[in-house]
């Protein structure tokens, strides 16, 4: 075990020299002009997406947010509405009776077989 962590922190046999091969220039290896513009568009349009999914997503919840409260108007209405016939219904009879065409009232509260 010894000899294994005494292999592993010694120097490698011969050193890395610190420039570049023979053979070798710096415009091969650095990415360049195009490289720069090519990074540059992808930031752009990754930008542009992220702005245009956040306005999508802001748009349903605000149209959500109208729904909602266009429902909740609808319910205070019709529960004032009912308020105002003092719970009866069109032809003055308790709310959810309705007349069968035969003089007699059909409850319709519950849903028929």
């Amino acid at each position: 075990m010894h000899h294994l962590l005494l292999a592993l922190t010694t120097t490698p046999s011969p050193l890395p020299t610190p420039g570049l091969r023979e053979g070798i220039s710096e415009d091969q290896i650095t990415p360049g002009l195009w490289g720069f513009i090519m990074t540059a568009f992808f930031v752009l349009a990754t930008t542009l997406l992220i702005v245009d999914m956040v306005r999508r997503i802001r748009r349903v919840r605000y149209r959500a947010q109208v729904e909602e409260e266009r429902q909740a108007a609808a319910e205070a209405a019709d529960i004032e509405a009912a308020d105002d016939h003092g719970g009866l219904g069109a032809a003055g009879e308790p709310a959810g009776l309705e007349d069968n065409g035969q003089g007699q009232a059909a409850d319709r509260s519950q849903p028929r077989d």
